[in-house]
């Protein structure tokens, strides 16, 4: 594979033994899809459809009146939630695949609820019927935040492929959003180095990722 921002990828020839290995365009490494246009909209979109697939498969419960909402979210953030978020530490998110995600938490409720479609009751409205409000966003960056913080202590690999600079000319156009922007805004640490020498701290980060959880998204 060849990850690249170019619309025609790169073509490269690799031989094992006279044999030429398969170019991808995506491929499953560790449960998570890889994309050859370093994005991670294909990933998002997969752990959705799993996550509503398995949904489906416990619905019997979730849908239950006779046990209590409280009982069946606990049962959906034990059971659902980890299918949803697995490999999140990872995901970049955009306000489009964040959107994505709130629609996500917002159809396990309404099914949850038994609201059908034609009710036309507002997201407020089932919320507060569902005692909760959202917290799907608020959850994946607290695990973002936890292990990229765990990641800048470290100051190995990791720590230099996040932080590290690509020699070379700004492409043109808006530029994509890096995950430490995104954990920067939803931290409120300034600017981004200032959050890369928080996570020196372990105690101060950990104020930090509280504070941003009580604040909500």
């Amino acid at each position: 594979m060849v990850v690249s921002r170019k619309q025609e990828l790169p073509i490269i020839n690799i031989y094992i033994k006279g044999t030429r290995l398969k170019q991808k365009d995506q491929f499953k490494y560790l449960g998570s899809l890889i994309s050859s246009d370093g994005r991670n909209n294909s990933e998002v979109a997969s752990r959705i459809a799993q996550a509503k697939t398995n949904f489906q498969k416990m619905k019997t419960v979730l849908t239950n009146k006779n046990i209590s909402i409280r009982t069946r979210r606990r049962a959906l953030e034990c059971y659902i939630e980890p299918i949803l978020m697995y490999g999140c530490e990872a995901w970049t998110i955009s306000k489009q695949t964040q959107k994505k995600l709130e629609a996500t938490e917002m159809w396990f409720l309404r099914r949850m609820l038994r609201i059908s479609w034609t009710a036309k009751k507002t997201n407020d409205t089932v919320l507060e019927e569902a005692h909760t409000t959202r917290l799907l966003i608020s959850k994946i960056r607290k695990r973002q935040a936890t292990f990229f913080g765990h990641v800048m202590r470290r100051e190995k690999l990791e720590n230099l492929v996040t932080t590290g600079m690509l020699e070379g000319k700004r492409s043109r156009g808006k530029q994509r959003e890096k995950l430490i922007e995104g954990l920067t805004d939803w931290l409120k640490a300034g600017k981004s180095l200032e959050a890369i020498e928080a996570t020196k701290e372990r105690k101060k980060w950990r104020t930090m990722i509280a504070n941003a959880v009580k604040q909500g998204t």
